[in-house]
C-alpha cells in the first residue's frame, strides 16, 4: 500500500465547528416555530446548506418557496459565521495539526475537502492554511457528499491517484464519496456510527501515518 496523499475533512476532523452548525440550524428551527434536535442533526454531516435546510424543513413540516429556501440558508449562514467569528488555532482537534504537520515532513501531499462553503475562511482563521497544497470547499463543487466531487478535485489538485490517498471523514456520507470514487477512507469517530470506513480513529493524538497504514495492510 503505498500512501502519497491525505485528504480531510473539515468539521468533525480538523476543527469542532459542527457544533456552531448545530446552534444555527436549532435558532432557525426555533425561527421557523419547531425544534430540532441532536439526531437530526446527525443527518446533516458531510451534505450541503441547501440539502440541510430541506431535511430540516421537512422535520419541522413546513413548506417554503425556493426564493425563502435561499434566504433562509442566508440567514443561517450568518448566524453560523457570527459563532466562529473568533476562531484560533485552539479550536483544533487534539493531535491533528502534529499529525499533519508529520504527514508533510514524510513528504505526503495534503487536501482538504469540505461541503461547507466556509472552509477555506476557517482554515485560514485558524492558521493552518499553509500545511494544504489543495482545499476543495462547497463552493468549489456541484455536487455534495456521497457523491464524490468534492474528493476528486482534491485528487486532480494534488496530482495523485485516488487509490493512493486516504481521506478523513466523520461522515457516513463523506465516507461513500471516498469508497465510491476508490479513495482510501479512514473513519474519525465512533465505528459503529461509521462502518463504511476500513479503519477507525478516535483522535490524531499520539497517531502516525505508519500506524494507520499497518492497520489498513490487515
Amino acid at each position: 500500500m503505498v500512501i502519497k496523499g491525505c485528504i480531510f475533512d473539515l468539521d468533525g476532523v480538523i476543527v469542532d465547528t459542527a457544533k456552531y452548525h448545530y446552534q444555527s440550524w436549532k435558532r432557525l428551527a426555533a425561527e421557523l416555530g419547531f425544534d430540532f434536535n441532536e439526531e437530526v442533526n446527525e443527518r446533516l454531516k458531510g451534505i450541503s446548506r441547501m440539502d440541510s435546510l430541506n431535511i430540516v424543513l421537512s422535520e419541522g413540516g413546513v413548506i417554503v418557496s425556493e426564493e425563502e429556501k435561499v434566504d433562509l440558508c442566508f440567514m443561517k449562514n450568518e448566524w453560523y459565521k457570527e459563532y466562529i467569528v473568533d476562531l484560533d488555532e485552539s479550536e483544533l482537534l487534539p493531535g491533528v495539526k502534529k499529525f499533519i504537520e508529520q504527514l508533510r515532513k514524510d513528504k505526503i501531499k495534503i487536501g482538504l475537502g469540505s461541503a461547507s462553503r466556509n472552509a477555506k475562511s476557517i482554515i485560514k482563521g485558524i492558521g493552518i492554511d499553509h500545511l494544504f497544497e489543495v482545499m476543495i470547499d462547497g463552493n468549489d463543487v456541484q455536487k455534495s457528499k456521497p457523491d464524490p466531487e468534492v474528493f476528486l478535485r482534491g485528487s486532480t489538485g494534488l496530482n495523485l491517484d485516488p487509490k493512493n490517498i486516504i481521506v478523513f471523514e466523520d461522515s457516513r456520507k463523506g465516507l461513500e464519496a471516498a469508497i465510491s470514487a476508490e479513495f482510501i477512507p479512514v473513519g474519525v469517530g465512533i465505528p459503529e456510527l461509521l462502518p463504511e470506513a476500513n479503519f477507525h480513529i478516535q483522535s490524531f493524538e499520539n497517531l502516525s501515518i505508519k500506524q494507520i497504514i499497518t492497520h489498513l495492510a490487515k
